[in-house]
């Protein structure tokens, strides 16, 4: 992933605080064991899913041929038999969600726990700070995956139409067995999502904000304002971006960071593009439009379509324009 090592974040936090993230080499130390191993095990699996999801080619060919001949059996049989392995490939992209979302959950309660403050987290904990970041990264490429590749709902609407339409005649697929109509309806509701993986990690960080009353809101976006402003400092400034070895450093580093602006516009009450919020959205943004547009586009329509407050009143012109 290139030389990340450690870099200056904002100064303007915390009083001058200093902390540093080393993405790269950090290693869990004892008291960090038991999240880090829960947490990998879950991560493992990250590199294949994004494997899976980059050749999911579709059905579309044997969809379309068995619409066209609606009376030719045999190639309704192909296009069901075409159709049913891929759903149940999207089932497993599904259920993994749900993991990474127990995953996401068990690092913010250890990255926001007493007595320690966010920054004193962030430097106590710098495997699971990596963790934290490595989930972004993944969620952020699936979803730019899953944006292009309209054949995963176009699959998926064609599975839950034969099977209705079996239905009406009393028959039942195999292929209902493993995917009934109670996980149809979750799995139809996760893909019709933009972005579903963001969606599953803003939704259970809202979540975990109100069931932990007693935790400052304040320790769970301080957290990720932190690890924002981390990323923009180490993509704009050239003493730390010359260290980087390959372009997936520079990628994995932006998408972290859109990553954990979504986040916390979800999480605070005013959101990121306030002007008392604590992440410079001027800073991020323009540091995206530096690079190339092709592997950026994708980052900053997530900014656009998949924030909560960028068309609020207290959103400056200045930000809006930047990001049409």
């Amino acid at each position: 992933m290139g030389n990340l090592l450690k870099v200056l974040a904002c100064t303007d936090l915390e009083h001058g605080t200093i902390v540093f993230l080393d993405f790269e080499h950090a290693q869990p130390t004892e008291a960090e064991t038991a999240v880090w191993n829960q947490v990998s095990a879950v991560l493992e699996e990250a590199h294949g899913i994004l494997a899976e999801l980059q050749s999911y080619n579709g059905a579309g060919q044997e969809i379309r041929e068995a619409i066209q001949n609606p009376s030719d059996l045999q190639l309704q049989e192909k296009a069901w038999n075409a159709v049913c392995p891929l759903v149940a490939k999207l089932k497993r992209f599904y259920e993994f969600s749900l993991r990474l979302e127990n995953a996401l959950r068990s690092l913010l309660e250890a990255l926001t726990s007493p007595p320690y403050a966010p920054m004193q987290h962030l430097e106590r904990e710098q495997a699971l700070a990596k963790q934290f970041a490595e989930i972004l990264h993944f969620t952020l490429s699936f979803d730019e995956l899953k944006m292009t590749n309209p054949a995963i709902q176009n699959d998926f609407s064609y599975y839950r139409r034969t099977i209705s339409r079996n239905r009406l005649n009393n028959q039942q697929l195999d292929a209902e067995n493993e995917v009934n109509n109670e996980m149809a309806n979750r799995m139809s509701l996760f893909y019709a999502e933009a972005t579903p993986m963001l969606k599953t990690l803003s939704n259970a960080t809202t979540k975990f904000v109100s069931e932990n009353k007693t935790l400052p809101i304040e320790d769970t976006t301080d957290c990720l304002s932190t690890m924002a402003c981390v990323c923009r400092v180490m993509l704009e400034t050239p003493e730390y971006r010359c260290r980087f070895t390959n372009t997936d450093t520079m990628l994995f580093c932006m998408r972290v960071m859109v990553g954990v602006i979504i986040l916390y516009d979800h999480v605070h009450p005013v959101g990121a593009f306030a002007k008392t919020s604590k992440i410079d959205m001027k800073g991020c943004i323009k540091v995206l439009k530096e690079q190339d547009s092709n592997s950026v586009e994708g980052l900053l329509n997530a900014l656009r379509y998949t924030t909560r407050h960028l068309n609020d009143d207290s959103t400056s012109k200045q930000i809006r324009a930047m990001l049409q």
